[in-house]
Order: C-alpha cells, then structure tokens, then sequence
C-alpha cells in the first residue's frame, strides 16, 4: 500500500529555522537525505519533494465555463505543505516509524495519510 508522509511548516517553524546555525540547518537536510537514502535502498521510496511557500502556488476553477486562476496562498490558516514522500510499505506502522526520524517531528508534526487505490476502478 502506497502512504503519504506530509511535511507542514507556519510562519513559527519557519522562524525557528531562521534562528537554526548553518551546521543545525545542514544537519536538518541532511536527516531528510539519510531517511530518502533508507526508503530507496529499501524500496519503499517512491518519490520525495520539498515545496516551496503557498505564495507561489496558483488555485485553479472553473467559474461560469471560464477557468479562473488565483494566486496564493489560499487557505485562511498559518500552516502549509512544505514537502512529502510518498512511500510503498506493508503497514502504516513502518510509516509512521519513519515518519518519527525527521526533525520536523520535532516542531509542527508530520502526517501520515493512505493513498487511494485507484486501480480498483479500472474494473468499474
């Protein structure tokens, strides 16, 4: 089963980074290299990617036919996507123990979600 580790970051965490050293800042990304290294050499990992802010996001609908397309952030909250690993394991326990290795456990938490199955509608 395929699982989603959601990395969340705010204006506070991303203040507590700025008053991080050099070497805690490089130790930070380093801790997200070593668990990218441990989830390839296990197989598990099937992609990682950081984000940047939601300010550089866009928002796209539909409104009347027409396609609209807003600039972020969108949502009214502090808190936004900063990254994520989307991850092959047998259980969510082996996520969550993995989950449980980066340091941004340590300040705005991480969220560990399932994905969606959808090859169940190949056959629908």
């Amino acid at each position: 089963m395929k699982y989603l580790i959601l990395i969340y970051s705010n204006p506070k965490s991303r203040a507590a980074w700025d008053k991080l050293t050099e070497e805690q800042q490089r130790k930070f990304g380093q801790d997200h290299y070593d668990l990218s290294d441990k989830l390839r050499a296990s197989g598990e990992l099937v992609v990682s990617e950081g984000l940047p802010g939601p300010e550089t996001g866009k928002g796209v609908s539909i409104r009347d036919g027409e396609v609209v397309v807003t600039d972020g952030p969108f949502a009214e909250a502090k808190e936004y996507l900063a990254g994520f690993y989307l991850v092959e394991a047998d259980t969510i326990d082996q996520v969550i123990a993995h989950a449980a290795t980066l340091p941004d456990a340590h300040n705005d938490g991480i969220e560990v979600r399932p994905v969606w199955d959808m090859s169940m509608l190949d056959d629908a």
